[in-house]
């Protein structure tokens, strides 16, 4: 099954052009873990463990009530975790990876999954901003910005351009720098 590039619209959602519309839940389900490493498999192949945004995701343990599935009528069809770190003493919280399987994409699982993750994240008062490397024209339109080049010190390479940050303070993104540690408890 593949996507279309836009879906059409139709009222029978048993119609093979019916709208198809990603939902969210937690990632709590039996087989949730399985499909989350195969997924990831398939998007970012066996390239993803030299990458250094996993090497972050080593060091730092991902928070598992963060972590969330779209479904496609009771499919699932994308994946997103979130790790909680520190950045010059100020806690926030690092997105992804943040996958779609090729057969779904297109239909806006993965912006929902990004909107829906960091709302959740920042609703709770714990950290002050959500942190990724990815696509500028993808997250910058979801309220995404790019950070001051260099400033975060990262665990290996990574391209500075790439570095986005959300947060209700819009000056951190500019302001934000050191080294990525260990989320600060209280």
């Amino acid at each position: 099954m593949s996507s279309p590039s836009a879906p059409p619209a139709a009222a029978d959602p048993a119609s093979p052009n019916a709208v198809r519309v990603p939902t969210v839940r937690a990632a709590t389900r039996a087989g949730d873990s399985d499909f989350i490493d195969e997924l990831q498999a398939i998007a970012f192949g066996p390239g993803r463990f030299a990458r250094t945004a996993f090497r972050i995701r080593e060091r730092f343990p991902i928070d598992m009530s963060l972590s969330l599935i779209a479904e496609v009528d009771g499919t699932p069809c994308g994946s997103v975790w979130m790790t909680p770190i520190s950045i010059g003493g100020i806690n926030g919280y690092m997105l992804g990876p943040l996958a779609t399987h090729p057969d779904f994409r297109k239909l806006g699982a993965g912006k929902l999954l990004a909107r829906e993750v960091t709302a959740r994240t920042l609703a709770r008062g714990e950290g002050s901003f959500v942190m990724l490397v990815g696509d500028r024209d993808y997250y910058c339109p979801l309220g995404w910005e790019p950070t001051t080049l260099g400033n975060i010190e990262f665990p290996g390479p990574v391209d500075p351009e790439r570095v986005l940050l959300f947060a209700a303070d819009k000056s951190l993104a500019q302001t934000l720098a050191g080294p990525i540690e260990a989320f600060i408890e209280d």
